[in-house]
């Protein structure tokens, strides 16, 4: 990710924090908010204007450049313990990707049946494993990155095979799929790695998408399941059909 995209991801992060809109801004700024929007849409900002909304989050434009780089400098992959303590408490569990989806700390209490002492023990143990940085007022800062991944045949790659990724295939009756194909053909080594590389980026764009839409009301948010996966496999009705 470039460093001006982060930079403007973590700005819309602290305005939604301080709830800060655009309009805000535009009104602050004496500009209007059509020109706000195209500003953070397109990243064009100059380093006059980034100066000008840091003022409004009190703050300058070396705290701003800080929080940019231990963004990209967040945790990409759990250790085993880190793993293993998530799984031994469902609902340690349960708040630890509510952070990771940047959900704040009245949202979880008000969607989940967990009371505020139970939520800030939680937000204490996670901040103990290292996975947010605790902050005032029930605020956190998540230092695990959007697209981190789960060890290969650790605890939650175990967990997610069991216990996930089975029900996610078999979806309720009410349930539908909002997309769902199934492709398989033979490829050489360089065809594979390139549609590899395609299906890396589509996680990173993902994990992009995710942190920008955390500006907006949870209403506004709808929870998503998307599995890819890729792998040498024959169904076994035709490898049943090989020569010997």
């Amino acid at each position: 990710m470039s460093q001006i995209k982060q930079v403007n991801l973590v700005l819309k992060q602290l305005l939604r924090q301080h709830q800060i809109t655009y309009k805000d801004i535009a009104q602050n700024l004496g500009m209007s908010e059509a020109n706000i929007k195209r500003i953070f849409s397109t990243q064009s900002f100059t380093l006059e204007r980034l100066e000008q909304i840091c003022d409004l989050l009190k703050m300058n434009l070396s705290d701003l450049f800080a929080l940019a780089q231990q963004q990209i400098q967040k945790i990409s992959q759990l250790t085993v313990e880190q793993e293993q303590e998530l799984l031994a408490d469902p609902k340690l569990l349960l708040v630890a990707v509510c952070v990771r989806d940047a959900w704040k700390f009245v949202e979880i209490i008000d969607y989940y049946n967990i009371d505020k002492l139970a939520c800030i023990q939680l937000l204490a143990k996670l901040d103990k494993l290292k996975i947010i940085e605790l902050l005032p007022d029930n605020h956190f800062r998540s230092l695990i990155a959007q697209d981190f991944r789960w060890i290969p045949g650790g605890p939650l790659e175990r967990f997610m095979e069991q216990e996930v990724m089975v029900k996610f295939m078999a979806p309720k009756q009410n349930e539908k799929w909002n997309f769902r194909f199934y492709l398989r053909g033979r490829y050489s080594q360089s065809s594979i790695d390139i549609i590899q590389r395609k299906l890396n980026q589509l996680t990173k764009e993902a994990a992009v998408l995710n942190q920008e839409d955390a500006e907006l009301p949870l209403d506004k948010r709808q929870h998503i399941g998307l599995l890819m996966a890729m792998r040498p496999w024959e169904p076994s009705l035709f490898e049943n059909m090989r020569r010997g």
